[in-house]
């Protein structure tokens, strides 16, 4: 399909809640499923909602393999997920840097949940449901905040540890957000 723009933090449409898909299967949404698809690749995201494309409904697609953006990142299988709910598995707590998409050249440490579940379901109405920990679960937590009009830099609890990116970590490679 096509790489569509990606909406940058200010832009009030990223801070609305997102409406939930009714049907599955439509040629409307595997289009959408495409395009964020299409997105996310050629801007080697980890995730991508669709709020971030201007588009305000219950869609995220996440997975990494190998992300230059993410060069120590455990892999986390592709996935859509549609009309998502996350629920924590512990009250346990990690830290760890983020970025995103709508917040190009950014870096914060934003504290997740370390282990949660999630369910939904695909992009045809097949149900989804997993228990996952680590990088998979900070980049979902972080993925369905976009459905919720949530952006990383509102769940930073020390601006100390929020920056440029090639400010803070200057010895890395450019990195395109």
């Amino acid at each position: 399909m096509s790489i569509k723009p990606v909406l940058r933090m200010g832009d009030p449409r990223l801070l609305e809640v997102a409406r939930k898909v009714k049907k599955f299967g439509t040629p409307e949404l595997n289009d959408l499923i495409q395009d964020m698809h299409d997105t996310m690749e050629a801007l080697n995201g980890a995730g991508l909602a669709a709020p971030q494309i201007g588009i305000s409904l219950q869609v995220v697609i996440f997975g990494v393999r190998r992300n230059p953006r993410y060069p120590d990142a455990e892999e986390v299988p592709y996935t859509v997920l549609i009309n998502p709910e996350v629920a924590p598995l512990t009250q346990e707590m990690e830290q760890d840097w983020e970025g995103c998409l709508s917040v190009p050249g950014m870096r914060g440490m934003v504290p997740r949940f370390a282990r949660v579940r999630y369910q939904g379901m695909d992009q045809y109405g097949g149900s989804i449901k997993r228990d996952v920990d680590g990088f998979h679960a900070r980049v979902v937590q972080h993925e369905c905040d976009h459905l919720e009009g949530i952006l990383y830099p509102m769940r930073i609890r020390d601006f100390r540890t929020f920056g440029f990116t090639d400010v803070l970590f200057p010895d890395q490679a450019p990195m395109d957000e």
